[in-house]
């Protein structure tokens, strides 16, 4: 029986998903060994520095990858950063297939006058700062003044919005990084305004999170119902027929109708801006936008200019893949036909198709990259070989590693009422996942 070895960059879900689907393809006459590598001492990617610390519903996906993970043909290799321990070319050549599951880790860019100024960050910056991602601890989030604006409106803006708005006191029993807790407990904004360049129609927020905005105990949300109610009338033909477009509306306009409980903290959601300009003289003051409308399901521009004042400026506009030498990327994403990219190499996630979907997309983009990658496969395997050879004399985070960190963060969070207590530091992460 060839036991074929794949190898699968990223350690996230579209890696651990692809994984599984390898897992699930064996029989009597294939059996997969597969190793997978990852850039940070801790796997589990967007699970793990992604998703919002107050939705613990969707990390419990991360018992799926360890039941993965438990699989005897299975190895992580973390610390391990491609083009710098190991490349491209060794991986293929060591390798029956590759797998990049490297997701997208760059944040879009508004190309405005003023987005350098102080106040004024990425998505891509704060969730991973919140989250405790080890190369975020020191990402400077002011957050002394009283006004934050989020520019997106997609699930990233909503979770950045409501983690600016919500009282951190929320947040005491989740697994928010301590470093960015404390923060949000001394944080003077009251006023936080997600802002989308077109109406509600075309918003990209999922009717589920947009209908936990009521639950937040202390903040107000705030949504035009008149707003609303010009979107549905401007959709009417395509309700019917559309469900999430439905659901998605039905959800803002019973936010909207909220009655309001007149709490000091305010979370607003504003269709139909465009940022024309971010204004301050050292640090961010306000946000200069020209109105839209919505002609023929068409965004345009009006004639009116709005300034909203702003001390802080978030930008959810989307991610683009962090280039990896010996691979060829266009549109923020890495080239590929339906996950093939060259040869054996394969691309699966937001790396192959860009930032969207859900974590549960990355489940059946996953398993259609693999039927791919099998129908492909060679008839015999390759000379079984020691990719540890490659890449010794360098600290690498093994599965009993992991799970050493795993433990200890488990436990210390048990201790304060806590699913975990997040280890932030690299060296600390390195020294606890030595076996």
């Amino acid at each position: 029986m060839p036991t074929y070895r794949i190898a699968i960059v990223g350690a996230g879900p579209a890696g651990y998903f692809s994984a599984q689907s390898l897992q699930n393809s064996q029989d009597e006459n294939r059996v997969f060994a597969i190793d997978l590598f990852e850039r940070l001492p801790t796997p589990w990617g967007l699970v793990r520095n992604g998703v919002a610390p107050d939705h613990p519903k969707i990390k419990s996906v991360s018992k799926v990858f360890e039941k993965i993970a438990s699989d005897p043909n299975f190895q992580l290799f973390g610390n391990v950063e491609l083009g710098r321990d190991i490349s491209i070319e060794q991986l293929k050549e060591n390798y029956d297939a590759v797998i990049l599951a490297t997701g997208s880790s760059v944040g879009r860019k508004l190309g405005i006058p003023g987005e350098e100024l102080p106040g004024s960050l990425s998505a891509a910056d704060f969730v991973p700062w919140y989250n405790g991602h080890p190369d975020y601890v020191n990402c400077d989030v002011p957050l002394n003044g009283k006004n934050a604006i989020v520019i997106g409106a997609g699930n990233v803006a909503m979770d950045c919005g409501r983690m600016l708005a919500l009282d951190p006191a929320e947040l005491d029993s989740t697994d928010t990084a301590d470093y960015a807790l404390a923060a949000f407990h001394q944080s003077s904004i009251r006023n936080v305004t997600i802002v989308g360049r077109r109406g509600p129609e075309h918003a990209a927020f999922t009717s589920p999170e947009i209908r936990e905005l009521p639950k937040l105990e202390n903040t107000d949300v705030i949504i035009s119902e008149f707003g609303i109610e010009s979107a549905k009338i401007r959709v009417a033909e395509q309700l019917e027929g559309n469900k999430e477009l439905r659901n998605n509306l039905e959800a803002m306009l019973e936010v909207s109708q909220s009655p309001s409980r007149n709490h000091e903290r305010k979370l607003a959601i504003n269709f139909l801006l465009t940022p024309l300009e971010i204004i301050g003289s050292e640090k961010v003051e306000a946000i200069r936008f020209a109105r839209n409308e919505v002609i023929n399901d068409k965004v345009s521009a009006t004639s009116e200019i709005i300034e909203l004042p702003c001390n802080l400026v978030i930008t959810a506009i989307g991610y683009q893949v962090l280039p990896i030498p010996g691979v060829e990327f266009a549109n923020g994403k890495v080239v590929n036909e339906n996950g093939h990219v060259a040869e054996n190499l394969y691309v699966v996630g937001w790396a192959k198709r860009g930032p969207n979907g859900v974590i549960g997309t990355n489940k059946s983009d996953s398993s259609d990259v693999i039927k791919l990658l099998l129908a492909k496969l060679p008839s015999a395997a390759k000379e079984n070989s020691d990719i540890s050879k490659i890449i010794k004399n360098h600290r690498v985070i093994t599965q009993p590693g992991w799970q050493k960190i795993n433990e200890a963060e488990v436990e210390q969070g048990e201790a304060v009422g806590k699913p975990r207590r997040k280890l932030t530091v690299w060296s600390e992460l390195l020294s606890l996942g030595q076996e």
